[in-house]
């Protein structure tokens, strides 16, 4: 399953799956378009103006002003810094206003939306007010000759322009910061689903297997018991084994095969209260007497309810098995409004240190009830022997919800 990569979402391309593309080098095509926008518009923005004409040292200006542009990626701060440079510089000169200031607005953007927002701040703060400085004080004794004071009207637009380019840029930031967090609240979901799913898996094959060797060993001691003394009764003892061993390998290859096509159906229904006679018959051919009373109706029970109330059961017995002296077990099942309650109980006394299992065993059985917002309660009883009681609620808590996507977007 971990080949399987889900695809990109989270925002535009272009501030995220186009960035693994252009990351590893400079922006140079975006750059060297923008570039020529300058030039070119600048040259038509001249006409009319009154200002400086366009000549070498102001093609340069603007060449520095985009060029620099280059390392908005890897160096930000320098990049807006040089870029509103740069403009003061050529706006000081007295060349025409133009496309220079589209260069200013992608340094801006460039620097804030990395997270250099103050950088950003003070270089388009200090182009501002030098613009307000040339425009009405210093213009005396800057080039053209002959200036006049700019219109305040005219330092209304500026100022507009400047709020504006930031409340965008800061705008893009926030959206930016909460694609990356929606990006990884869903990834941490699809962990903790993964990191659930190989669980249950587990849990599953522990169930199938402990309970089949569990079988085997005890059949297994038994016919080395009798293989000389009784060779017929060695020889059920092994027919026993091979039952067995056939069944844990089909339920093996079935837990197996739905985890290496995850999203399928599964190819055979899963085990439920109905086979509670296989469990039986299985307990018999260990040396076990199980007697199952039920209450209710069965026809409510859900399959994940089902599946977690027979490895409970089979979990319980299994336990019998290896760590009871007793050679007798109940089994009561209640089907009630909205709850099943299951009680496994056994007269003991036990074998060893581990009644009623230490291991996995009752861990999973904890974990199968906490799953449907069940409880379960395992442990000895006043008269010496074991008991298990557990309470499944019918209806599940909601497991699957999943965080919001966020919006798909084109430009």
């Amino acid at each position: 399953m971990d080949e399987l990569q889900p695809p990109h979402r989270g925002g535009p391309p272009w501030l995220s799956g186009a960035r693994s593309r252009t990351a590893a080098g400079l922006p140079w095509v975006s750059t060297a378009v923008l570039l020529v926008f300058v030039m070119v518009g600048t040259g038509f923005a001249e006409e009319g103006q009154g200002r400086r004409p366009l000549d070498l040292a102001a093609r340069l200006l603007l060449f520095v002003a985009v060029g620099v542009l280059l390392l908005r990626r890897r160096r930000p701060v320098v990049a807006v810094a040089t870029t509103c440079a740069a403009t003061l510089v050529y706006l000081a000169a007295g060349y025409p206003h133009g496309p220079v200031f589209v260069a200013v607005a992608v340094g801006c953007f460039s620097a804030i939306v990395t997270g250099h927002r103050k950088a950003a701040w003070w270089s388009l703060g200090g182009l501002w007010a030098g613009h307000v400085l040339v425009s009405h004080w210093l213009y005396r004794w800057l080039p053209p000759d002959g200036d006049r004071a700019a219109p305040w009207t005219q330092e209304g637009f500026v100022t507009a322009w400047v709020v504006a380019v930031v409340a965008a840029a800061e705008l893009l930031r926030v959206r930016r910061e909460q694609w990356a967090a929606t990006r990884a609240e869903r990834e941490a979901a699809e962990r903790r689903r993964a990191d659930e799913e190989r669980l249950r898996m587990a849990r599953e094959l522990h169930d199938v297997l402990a309970h089949s060797i569990s079988v085997i060993h005890v059949q297994a001691g038994v016919g080395l018991a009798l293989l000389d003394s009784d060779p017929e009764q060695a020889r059920t003892a092994l027919t026993t084994i091979k039952g067995a061993s056939k069944e844990a390998l089909d339920e093996v290859r079935q837990v197996l095969a739905n985890l290496r096509t995850p999203g399928d159906a599964p190819t055979a229904p899963a085990p439920g209260l109905d086979r509670l006679p296989e469990l039986v018959e299985q307990a018999a051919a260990a040396g076990l007497t199980v007697t199952v009373e039920s209450e209710g109706d069965p026809a409510g029970v859900p399959p994940g309810a089902g599946l977690a109330a027979f490895r409970i059961v089979q979990e319980a017995l299994t336990n019998v098995v290896r760590h009871s002296g007793s050679r007798t077990a109940e089994v009561r099942v209640g089907y009630g409004p909205g709850r099943l309650r299951l009680r496994i109980d056994d007269a003991g006394p036990a074998t060893g240190d581990d009644a009623g299992g230490s291991g996995n065993g009752l861990v999973g059985m904890r974990e199968r009830a906490a799953a449907l917002g069940g409880t379960i309660e395992a442990g000895p009883r006043p008269d010496g022997g074991f008991r298990v009681l557990a309470e499944l609620p019918l209806t599940g808590p909601d497991r699957d919800r999943r965080p919001p996507e966020p919006p798909e977007e084109t430009m």
